[in-house]
């Protein structure tokens, strides 16, 4: 019997499932972003048989059927691809994952990164389920490098720009603690997460404690596209134009400036916020972005 004709047993722990997979799974349908980017990187994208909305952003899906989006599936087109592995994640998305579980279909669920150590074991995982464990090792060895040379040439910690950020996952707005792989983009970029030492990931607003923080630069994250944000009414309702001064750095959607994508190319995410946080020094004030 050929290895590709083989099937396994894998346990999803987040659903309490057993999932029976082929060794080498080829009809694959992604509804997370950031691990259909790592597909691609580790040249996998030929097994992707459908996507999500969200995924055309990162990479070019080639006119792969679209089932869904993060909330939101399609599930006769979905079972129309006859998929042999269906990726999702935990969180709010666990909910619809157990509801297609049920119906039938193999989904494996993966959980929401606290880390930025947490993003690289998915994407090992992600490797492991494909049967291609060498690029899923490849990708993470080569994020690790790249991860060390920004660690390497970050500002000393006396130095590092206090860094508050604020998502806005729609009308839901969080700030960002440090169980979060949101911490660790901050501190790749060289900035001071002033939330570090709360044990959340997602904490509910408290302007109270992020002006008592007294940040050097709010680093802002909103969906441009499906859910604008009004920065400036957003800045005169809290008064922060007049009570104090900060660099206002701004990240949406786009590829290499996205927060909350937990893909490789959140390392690009990095790069770019380091040269932004490079005006926290006093060049970027109340507001600029």
């Amino acid at each position: 019997m050929s290895r590709a004709s083989q099937t396994r047993r894998v346990r999803c722990e987040p659903l309490g499932t057993i999932v029976e997979l082929p060794a080498r799974p080829e009809r694959v349908v992604c509804l997370v972003a950031g691990w259909t980017e790592a597909l691609w990187a580790m040249g996998l994208a030929e097994r992707v048989a459908g996507v999500s909305h969200y995924c055309r952003r990162y990479v070019d899906t080639a006119g792969r059927p679209v089932v869904g989006d993060y909330l939101r599936v399609d599930e006769a087109a979905l079972a129309a691809l006859r998929p042999d592995l269906v990726l999702m994640t935990g969180g709010v998305q666990l909910g619809v994952a157990r509801r297609l579980a049920k119906a039938g279909l193999p989904v494996f669920v993966l959980p929401l990164p606290d880390s930025f150590f947490g993003v690289l074991e998915n994407i090992r995982r992600l490797g492991a389920l494909l049967g291609e464990m060498g690029a899923g090792l490849a990708l993470t060895a080569r994020m690790e490098r790249e991860a060390a040379e920004l660690r390497a040439a970050a500002p000393a910690p006396e130095r590092r720009p206090a860094v508050y950020a604020e998502l806005w996952f729609g009308r839901h707005l969080r700030m960002a603690g440090g169980l979060t792989f949101i911490h660790d983009l901050i501190e790749l970029a060289g900035g001071r997460n002033v939330f570090a030492a709360e044990p959340e990931g997602y904490l509910e607003l408290d302007l109270a404690a992020v002006e008592a923080a007294r940040p050097e630069a709010v680093l802002l994250f909103h969906e441009e596209d499906d859910h604008p944000l009004d920065v400036e009414a957003w800045r005169r309702e809290r008064g922060w134009e007049e009570r104090w001064r900060f660099c206002l750095i701004e990240a949406g959607i786009t590829p290499g400036r996205n927060l909350i994508h937990d893909g490789p190319t959140l390392l690009d995410t990095a790069r770019w916020l380091r040269g932004e946080l490079g005006r926290a020094g006093g060049t970027c004030a109340g507001g600029a972005s």
